[in-house]
């Protein structure tokens, strides 16, 4: 069965001392995916620009590891709540700059796909430090992607 997730947030691997963190270090999470879809702006994947009065527009791009395996992403979670409002869960896929055949395609962004001798560590962050969780964030997966336009 095929079960497609759609992330409204990420959490920015530049970002994690900023606005994630509250939950940077306590509260992480992961998510096993075999592929990822990404809108990149279609004049940014057509390596051109804008013409004139031209809208801005998406070309979804559907991302998958080759070889094909599945990628153990690294996430963080929150709850949320506020005075006189309805409570708010919340999780994100970390993310860093990508790697060159991303960018390539106009993306800006790439999930951190873990290694899985690094899955304890960071599923358990409280016994580590800052400097240990950045470095299982640097040890990671670095597959070559290929791509194609979703339909």
């Amino acid at each position: 069965m095929l079960t497609v997730l759609q992330f409204q947030n990420n959490a920015r691997r530049d970002n994690l001392s900023g606005f994630w963190s509250s939950v940077y270090g306590t509260r992480h999470a992961i998510l096993l995916v075999g592929s990822f879809f990404e809108n990149v702006p279609t004049h940014l994947y057509e390596k051109r620009q804008l013409a004139p009065n031209e809208p801005e527009a998406n070309t979804v791009l559907h991302f998958q590891p080759n070889p094909p395996e599945p990628m153990i992403v690294a996430c963080l979670w929150s709850h949320w709540t506020g005075s006189g409002e309805r409570d708010l869960d919340s999780f994100a896929a970390v993310t860093d700059e990508p790697p060159a055949e991303i960018a390539e395609t106009g993306h800006q962004r790439c999930i951190i796909s873990l290694r899985e001798e690094n899955v304890a560590g960071w599923l358990n962050p409280l016994p580590l430090d800052k400097t240990r969780l950045e470095q299982i964030l640097t040890d990671r997966q670095v597959p070559y992607y290929e791509h194609r336009i979703a339909a």
